[in-house]
């Protein structure tokens, strides 16, 4: 899609006739300014708005400028819109300092990587650097916001989009979600020859199927065609739903079914064999035989039924390092590399961010950034390079900042570039990596989670591998810092794994062969916004480390949030952890895999059942995890 910027005059020309005159400074333009793509405009005022695009209540723009192309799915363009609901809200706008302009330069940094025009993002520090700016600020403010956050008018509201969670044509809390669109899944099909049921019938060979035999002359049947088409479109792809009027329908079709001598009457298939069979107009006991059926096809999985409250009601919240460093020691630390432009930008963008907060921080270039990252990777001799990364880390607890990183403008097809340069030379060096290297590495990592378009990325190959090797030579070494932010990482990496595990099995009688076809377009990254699991060697590769790090006599250590580190199998909040970490690997893990072998060759169950507690919690915590291993 192409790019836009859309640039308006909100004092609709009187600023180029009057601003020297009462600032004493000539200016162009109250500049607002919007961004376009697939032919809706995205602006903040109200929140961020969309509508239709130049349908605004700001008129014809004064200029319309190219800003690029993005090749990004607009399933993602709206998730990081989403990710911007808090920093870009209707209570944090301001005028001078967080205004229209801010959003959209962030926005286009993101889509196209480049910043808006600087003479547009500068001119409000221009007006407040002169005496009239500063005295005229308030009555400014107050004159402007009724324009700058009016409502979208009806007529010009944008057309809805398939998003995960869409944005508002006026404000994000009156989004609407999009109507479901209608698909070959998930509807009644009419069949009336004896061929198309057959084909129907043999589709239906690995899940289930039901036909519903009816015919125009028949009253009752008419209480049951709303239930069953209902009962079609919640089943989706697990169950084959068939309507058959004998009104109209191949008599070779009732004489394949001899049984059937009145309507309604319903038979179902279980894996292409015939299961059950009735007749009569009852839609409570449609429906009951129906999801009888489907649970029969799908089993849920025995985890579903145990009562686990302790680990589910763990905080799934990313964990994240965001303190940030001693700028000026840590560039001075990089001699000639830490005097390189993009370098000065980064550190302007988080004195900014610690000074006066994240609203107030305009994004820098990050696309220079990236390219300084990826040349100190060549550069840099090892003992210098960890100051790099740990602006880096400092950097992504933005969730702006590691959106851009999470898709760099590849059209999110690809595994991201700088990110994956970077992760996979700290693992690459192995034991030669320097400790504080590896330290930062690991907090790099786990700031990657501050936005959810990172997690399909970092849940597929080759990042997801990069991590685990990350997590596991780390989590068994011997440094205690080391350990303790391996385990932070594993807990990051593990929710994400847990949360696409469990989006298969929250609806009753989830397929098997739809958890299959996500792995499948996983690989083929396809599924931006709905990762699937990690694959399953990696799966086990976290677990054997963690059943070793609960071992009795092994030194356990893990992070809390102030960073304390336990020792053996005292209980502390680390141990916690390493628990909960296996815990969620485990739940509704397949009955019939590699995970549950490891259980049995390691002896999971005795090694949960050893580690040492002291209070009621822990101790329901280890009954619980012991319980699914």
């Amino acid at each position: 899609m192409d790019v836009h910027l859309y640039v308006y005059d909100l004092s609709q020309g009187l600023a180029r006739t009057m601003s020297q005159q009462f600032l004493g400074i000539q200016i162009d333009a109250v500049y607002h300014t919007s961004l376009v793509c697939g032919g809706i405009e995205y602006f903040y005022g109200r929140g961020v708005q969309t509508c239709r695009a130049g349908s605004t209540h700001h008129g014809q723009p004064m200029e319309v400028i190219p800003m690029g192309r993005t090749d990004l799915p607009m399933e993602v363009i709206l998730e990081y819109l989403d990710s911007l609901k808090e920093v870009y809200s209707a209570e944090s706008y301001d005028l001078f300092l967080h205004n229209c302009n801010n959003f959209t330069n962030d926005f286009a940094m993101f889509l196209v990587g480049k910043g808006i025009p600087s003479h547009i993002t500068s001119l409000p520090q221009r007006v407040l650097n002169t005496p009239f700016g500063q005295m005229l600020r308030p009555q400014l403010d107050a004159m402007m916001r009724p324009v700058t956050q009016a409502p979208v008018p009806a007529h010009a509201a944008a057309r809805p989009v398939p998003a995960r969670t869409p944005i508002s044509a006026s404000t994000p809390s009156e989004a609407k979600p999009s109507p479901p669109q209608p698909t070959e899944e998930g509807k009644v099909h009419n069949i009336t020859l004896l061929s198309e049921l057959n084909r129907l019938l043999d589709s239906a060979r690995s899940r289930c199927a039901i036909i519903f035999f009816t015919s125009a002359t028949c009253p009752p049947c008419k209480l049951v065609y709303q239930p069953y088409d209902d009962l079609a479109a919640e089943a989706g792809s697990k169950c084959v739903f068939i309507k058959v009027d004998f009104t109209s329908a191949d008599r070779a079709i009732g004489a394949r079914f001899p049984s059937v001598r009145a309507t309604p009457t319903f038979i179902t298939f279980l894996r292409g064999d015939k299961r059950d069979e009735w007749s009569g107009a009852d839609p409570r006991k449609l429906k009951a035989n129906v999801a009888l059926l489907i649970n029969e096809a799908f089993p849920s999985h025995p985890h579903l039924s145990k009562s686990v409250p302790i680990l589910l009601q763990q905080s799934q919240k990313p964990i994240l390092y965001t303190k940030t460093p001693p700028l000026d020691k840590l560039v001075a630390k990089m001699g000639d590399a830490g005097r390189d432009p993009s370098v000065d930008d980064i550190v302007r963008f988080l004195r900014t961010r610690e000074r006066e907060g994240e609203r107030e921080a305009t994004l820098p270039q990050l696309p220079g950034f990236a390219a300084w990252l990826r040349k100190s990777i060549e550069t840099l001799p090892l003992e210098l390079l960890f100051p790099a990364l740990d602006l880096l880390r400092a950097t992504l607890a933005d969730a702006r900042v590691a959106g851009f990183f999470a898709e760099e403008h590849t059209g999110a097809s690809d595994a991201p570039a700088t990110i994956a340069l970077v992760l996979q030379h700290v693992e690459t060096l192995g034991a030669e990596a320097p400790y504080a290297l590896r330290l930062t590495a690991l907090h790099v990592a786990c700031n990657l989670f501050s936005s959810p378009l990172f997690t399909p990325h970092l849940l597929a190959p080759p990042l997801a591998q990069t991590l685990v090797s990350l997590v596991t030579t780390s989590l068994l070494g011997e440094k205690p810092a080391l350990r303790a932010s391996a385990l932070s990482l594993a807990l990051n990496v593990i929710v994400g794994n847990f949360k696409a595990r469990m989006k298969v099995h929250e609806r009753p009688g989830a397929a098997a062969a739809e958890q299959q076809q996500q792995q499948q377009q996983q690989q083929q990254h396809q599924s931006h916004l709905h990762p699937t699991e990690l694959a399953e060697e990696q799966q086990v590769e976290l677990l054997a480390s963690l059943l070793e790090v609960l071992s009795p006599g092994e030194g356990s250590a893990a992070a809390n949030g102030d960073g304390n580190v336990a020792v053996g199998n005292e209980t502390s909040q680390s141990t916690k952890m390493a628990l909960v970490c296996v815990g969620w690997l485990m739940y509704c893990a397949p009955l019939e895999g590699e995970l549950m072998d490891l259980c049995k060759v390691m002896d999971a169950r005795g090694t949960i059942g050893g580690v040492k507690v002291k209070g009621a919690e822990e101790r329901l915590l280890v009954r619980e995890v012991e319980g699914l291993c």
